[in-house]
């Protein structure tokens, strides 16, 4: 399996774990978007909690340059520790959600 298709396999099945058995509440769905034609991979709660909508990306990666960029992350989750423990090097880790300034300090 190329490089690409590997990342695009372990996100799907990253987020896909992320959904089973996380309901919030039986108004409101997740939804797993995927695109690999642009590559933004996310995960998303909506719908409604009494008369307040309920609309918020959750997770959100994306491949750019046969990286795997962390864009968003509003869960207690390492990501990154997800991606490195399958098989993701370091190296081809961005966290977008960070200032370029502060990239360089974390090892990603």
């Amino acid at each position: 399996m190329d490089k690409l298709n590997k990342y695009r396999t372990i996100i799907k099945k990253f987020l896909t774990e992320q959904v089973q058995g996380n309901s919030l509440d039986e108004d409101i769905e997740t939804e797993i978007v995927f695109d690999q034609e642009r590559e933004p991979y996310l995960l998303i709660d909506l719908g409604w909690q009494k008369h307040q909508r309920i609309y918020n990306c959750v997770i959100h990666l994306e491949i750019k340059n046969e990286k795997i960029w962390i864009q968003r992350n509003q869960t207690d989750l390492p990501i990154s520790d997800r991606l490195i423990a399958e098989g993701v090097p370091p190296q081809d880790i961005v966290l977008g959600l960070q200032p370029a300034y502060v990239r360089e300090h974390t090892g990603l």
